[in-house]
């Protein structure tokens, strides 16, 4: 607890002593519009940085060229220029410039350009110009004057009472679902204590990085969601121990090495996704993507280490007041009866839940993308009433002007090309005006600024951008001066295109990376193919909900959504990265149940999946509950990155829970039974695993006093099978086999050479595919394979390496030599006689002298009888396909 209390001062002084203001400001390296914008910032310095659009109406009957107006806004241009770094203020009365005066005069637009980028706007600059704003408004009773544009744009974090909610309905599940409040308390607090570290961490980073202002909210919504249920599966698998009678040490350890490795598994997962969100190239995003990753590490860590520790201080005082050890007692019989519902018709089951979530994915197909500008500020506020005052005296496309820059460094007539290019511009469709076309004062760079017909973020606006970069070959010809498209509206749509070229790939590593994941954990081919189907179907269903809510207005009262447009551009690419980490998490927590029941516990396929979903959906349940609040409580009141963000999230989270994987995913699997489960052998050997339970720590933690304590026997295997093949080629190779082998014993195994060969294998933990239990040179197979592998030695005389001689007495002396405690040898009955044979003679003498382990098979006994030594056990396995082998006996 002190570690980590240190850790959050750490942090929160460095937020105090490096933060400085978030930057929504959006840049993309390598573009021609952030490359002209860079050349602008050096040539046209003027234009180029950040500016602030002040908008006076004049009252109702009344004209801005009225005297009283007309004295008001001049004496405002004047405190406007006394602002610190306020570069340059333009006056709507200037002859040089076209278009600041509205229609009818009802209306002045005053710009203020700032000589400073987005990020390094000081506070105190933006409360002169509204303080001077303010001064206009009082100075003419009646009128509307607002200040905006980029210096505006949102650049705090503000949490509103609503997403307190979230984490009450979170603490009243939580107590629920634990049974004591005292429980209940540790993954909110825990999950409480990562969040303040990552925002604390995000707000430091703010003087080092551009970070956007969405960032911290993301990691703040995403951080307690993730830290709350890491560690709701911890300590409810620690209650679940101590109701069975475990001692609370044991069980907290226990539980950190079951679960936990489970949590762990699902925190990588969202943590290489989040990552993953570097693939689309946009600093914004992978800045976002790192920090939201870096607080779900912190949740992790958190959950490993600071929890346990908790649930040791706590010991007994967690236990349950009525322990039972009946554990049917617990899932309840509304779970059961849900899983027998969906299990009844799994065809009618699965055909309904793909036609509805299909129909709900429907919308997507017409999702429109978009970077947020003022437009979707939160009604009321200042660069939202000032986008909407300007919109509606000017026309929408006054608040997303276009950057022509010309480079006229080499032309003769300046004036005149500048002259020129306002006049093609002016000509093309969607171009409202063009108010000024002008260029430097070293006349080497040119601007026009192009008044679009339409808001920045409509396709016309687009087409627009498009049309202008169209023209710049033909204009480049024919002048010797090339142009491009920059501004805040240009660089948006170029990060817009962008991110949804990187869709495919980025779905493609999603995709590609869960088949992988869950292959490994749950060695099979059919779970992976039909998580990942799954998680595609909520991914669509998410896409979808979006799109109603946000583009056709569905539920956009209740939502608090008051202006329907497109999304964000960058909205899918976060959705399929944070929705993947969250459905491999609940298919790990409740998959694993039903194949541990299947595999380990020898239940049939059906009856698998009702005794691990029902021990296992209470939890998964509770989780999706606390993260669908959490999610939804940043809905009503957050501002409208977040806010689309959060109803995605929570769409997901529901869908991918209770729909997918606790209704669809127990459908497929009864539906396929015994196939569900298989992996072809080829798979198997070649693909490393994952003990996402802890599986194999319980295992060995079972087998530790096994067969006895303080044993020192170098083999020993009670009902040992081994099977190959897939599916309908499936066969067995060898059958129940009982092996035991002390020190300074030989074992001979004879019979089937194939059966002989897989033995051997299976002995030295150089293959996988058995069951059973066995220890070999005190270790548990198959989880300590690699240390058994590594006090072993197999010689296999057969083997090509070993072709000659020459070679198999080299071997044969390396084995001698060796530090290897256990020696097998396949093949016996390939020794020669001379070298050959007086090696063996050697190696077999060592091994029984020095209590070493000695494992040797051959076709038959008697041919390699001259070979052995005088006492020995002998094994003798069937022909490939029986269902046993003779126990083994003691050879003369």
């Amino acid at each position: 607890m002190l570690a980590w209390l240190a850790v959050l001062v750490v942090a929160g002084l460095g937020a105090a002593g490096l933060g400085k203001s978030f930057d929504n400001s959006f840049s993309l390296p390598g573009t021609s519009s952030q490359q002209a914008l860079d050349q602008l910032e050096r040539t046209f310095p003027q234009v180029s940085g950040t500016s602030v659009q002040v908008i006076f109406v004049a009252p109702s009957g009344e004209s801005v060229r009225d005297q009283r107006e007309r004295r008001a806004i001049d004496d405002a241009l004047r405190a406007y220029r006394k602002i610190d770094q306020v570069d340059t203020v333009a006056s709507p009365f200037d002859q040089h410039i076209d278009g600041a005066i509205a229609p009818q005069n009802r209306a002045a637009l005053i710009s203020v350009q700032l000589a400073a980028d987005r990020g390094a706007v000081k506070q105190s600059t933006l409360g002169d110009i509204t303080r001077v704003t303010g001064e206009l408004r009082r100075a003419v009773p009646g009128s509307q004057v607002s200040a905006g544009g980029d210096a505006f744009a949102m650049n705090s974090v503000s949490i509103s009472p609503t997403e307190v909610v979230g984490v009450v309905i979170a603490l009243v599940v939580l107590t629920i679902t634990l049974g004591s409040f005292v429980a209940a308390g540790m993954p909110l607090l825990n999950a409480i204590l990562g969040v303040m570290i990552t925002m604390a961490g995000i707000f430091a980073a703010t003087g080092l990085a551009k970070v956007n202002s969405s960032t911290p909210m993301l990691a703040l919504m995403l951080g307690l969601a993730v830290g709350i249920d890491y560690a709701l599966f911890i300590v409810s698998r620690h209650r679940d121990q101590l109701r069975d009678g475990m001692e609370a040490e044991e069980s907290a350890a226990r539980s950190v090495a079951t679960a936990g490795s489970a949590v762990v598994f699902a925190g990588l997962t969202v943590m290489i996704a989040l990552a993953g969100l570097a693939v689309a190239g946009i600093p914004f995003l992978t800045t976002m993507g790192i920090a939201a990753a870096v607080g779900v590490a912190i949740a992790v860590c958190i959950a490993l280490t600071l929890l346990p520790a908790s649930l040791g201080f706590f010991g007994d005082r967690l236990r349950p007041k009525q322990p039972t050890t009946k554990r049917n007692r617990r899932p309840g019989g509304f779970f059961r009866g849900w899983v027998k519902v969906a299990t009844r018709f799994p065809v009618i089951t699965i055909l309904v839940i793909v036609a509805g979530l299909g129909a709900l994915a429907l919308p997507a197909r017409g999702l429109e993308l978009a970077l947020p500008d003022n437009g979707s500020a939160a009604a009321g506020t200042p660069a939202r009433v000032n986008y909407d005052l300007v919109a509606r005296y000017y026309g929408p496309g006054y608040n997303a002007p276009l950057i022509v820059t010309a480079d006229i460094v080499g032309s003769d007539d300046p004036l005149g090309v500048m002259d020129d290019l306002k006049e093609q511009i002016e000509a093309l469709p969607g171009v409202a005006s063009v108010p000024l076309a002008t260029p430097n004062a070293d006349a080497d760079t040119g601007i026009v600024r192009v008044v679009p017909s339409s808001s920045g973020t409509s396709a016309q606006t687009k087409e627009l951008v498009q049309r202008i970069r169209d023209l710049g070959p033909a204009f480049e010809r024919e002048h010797g001066t090339p142009i491009a498209v920059t501004g805040t509206t240009a660089i948006q749509i170029d990060v817009s295109d962008q991110l949804g070229h990187a869709l495919l790939p980025f779905g493609i590593l999603v995709v590609g990376l869960s088949l992988v994941l869950l292959t490994m954990v749950f060695r099979s081919i059919v779970v992976p193919i039909k998580a990942t189907v799954g998680y595609l179907l909520s991914v669509g269903a998410s896409f979808g909900m979006v799109a109603l809510v946000f583009q056709h207005g569905f539920l956009a009262g209740p939502l608090n959504v008051d202006q329907q447009g497109p999304v964000l551009s960058f909205l899918p690419i976060i959705l399929m990265g944070i929705l993947f980490g969250l459905a491999m998490d609940y298919e790990v927590f409740l998959v694993s149940r039903i194949r541990e029941d299947y595999v380990h516990n020898g239940r049939d396929p059906r009856s698998a999946i009702r005794t691990g979903f029902t021990s296992s959906a209470r939890v998964v349940t509770a989780a999706a509950v606390i993260m669908f609040s959490v999610f939804a409580a940043f809905i009503p009141e957050g501002d409208a990155t977040i806010k689309s963000i959060a109803v995605g999230l929570a769409t997901g989270v529901f869908v991918d829970a209770f729909i997918v994987r606790m209704t669809l995913v127990p459908a497929v699997l009864a539906l396929l039974g015994r196939h569900a489960w298989r992996l072809p052998g080829w798979i198997d050997r070649r693909l490393p695993s994952f003990d996402v339970e802890g599986e194999g720590l319980v295992h060995m933690v079972d087998l530790r006093d096994w067969p006895e304590p303080g044993s020192t026997g170098l083999l020993h295997a009670e009902e040992l099978t081994v099977r190959a093949g897939y599916g309908a080629r499936e066969r067995l190779i060898v059958g129940s086999t009982q092996v035991s082998l002390q020190p300074g014993e030989v074992l001979v195994v004879d019979g089937d050479p194939e059966a002989a060969t897989s033995l051997l294998w299976v002995l030295s933990g150089r293959m996988r595919a058995f069951s059973g239990r066995l220890k070999t040179v005190g270790m548990v197979l198959p989880e300590q394979a690699g240390s058994v592998r590594r006090r072993t030695r197999l010689i296999d005389l057969a083997a090509p390496a070993l072709a000659t001689s020459q070679e198999r007495v080299r071997a044969l002396v390396a084995a001698r030599d060796s530090d290897a405690v256990l020696i097998m040898i396949d093949h016996l009955d390939r020794i020669a006689p001379g070298a050959e044979s007086a090696a063996l003679a050697e190696l077999v003498h060592d091994a029984v002298s020095n209590g070493r382990g000695l494992v040797l098979s051959a076709d038959a006994v008697d041919r390699v009888e001259a070979l052995l030594p005088g006492q020995y056990l002998h094994l003798t396995l069937p022909t490939v396909g029986r269902p046993a082998a003779r126990p083994a006996t003691v050879g003369a």
